[in-house]
């Protein structure tokens, strides 16, 4: 089972992830980690041109490009091996983000973004993805108080991620395996939000 954490900046998605992990491993489950743009050794050093520096120095199209290069090798070196060993894999961040980061929001049409799509990983998606939804303000707030260079994205802008956000839940409606959970809830309303989509996701698929 593949699942994806989506959402703005500043959303939770961390703290989240460790939480799920925590509980699954709880009942029995094998889960393994990992983390785009990222992952791999490789993968992490096109993270590093990603995610800092200058928010203009790439467009959208060389994002989309670089995003696809460090999924493809964290897909077929890490992702695509523990499923294929049993474990639950929980991604935080995957192939929605660049449909919303690159393409509603970056102008990338959604017919090229599946082009690029289906040539790296096919038909290839998350069983399940929980998109964590917050104000655009107060993500902010949260992500600049982080003590990283890791703030490329961070640093394009309100308006920039208020289309992020729109985007997310835009996407929402278009794929029934992505759940919108309002992220301003306790940290363990949240997490019991997610448990009981999980549980009963489980259940149905084991039947």
């Amino acid at each position: 089972m593949f699942i994806t954490f989506e959402g703005g900046e500043g959303s939770g998605k961390t703290t989240q992830i460790e939480l799920l992990s925590e509980y699954l491993i709880s009942k029995s489950h094998k889960v393994y980690l990992t983390r785009e743009p990222g992952g791999t050794e490789g993968a992490e050093n096109i993270r590093k041109l990603l995610v800092t520096g200058n928010p203009e120095k790439w467009d959208a199209k060389t994002e989309a490009l670089l995003m696809y290069a460090s999924r493809l090798d964290n897909y077929e070196r890490l992702i695509k091996p523990n499923l294929n060993k049993g474990y639950i894999v929980i991604s935080d961040r995957f192939a929605d983000s660049t449909r919303v980061y690159q393409g509603l929001v970056g102008g990338i049409s959604e017919i090229e973004i599946e082009e690029l799509h289906n040539f790296c990983l096919g038909n290839f998606d998350p069983d399940l993805t929980f998109v964590l939804d917050i104000d655009v303000e107060q993500g902010l707030l949260r992500a600049n108080s982080r003590n990283n260079n890791e703030n490329r994205f961070e640093s394009k802008g309100f308006e920039f991620h208020d289309l992020v956000r729109k985007g997310y839940l835009k996407l929402a409606n278009k794929y029934k395996r992505m759940h919108v959970i309002d992220a301003t809830m306790s940290v363990k309303a949240i997490n019991s939000n997610i448990v009981q989509i999980i549980e009963t996701y489980l259940n149905e698929n084991n039947k």
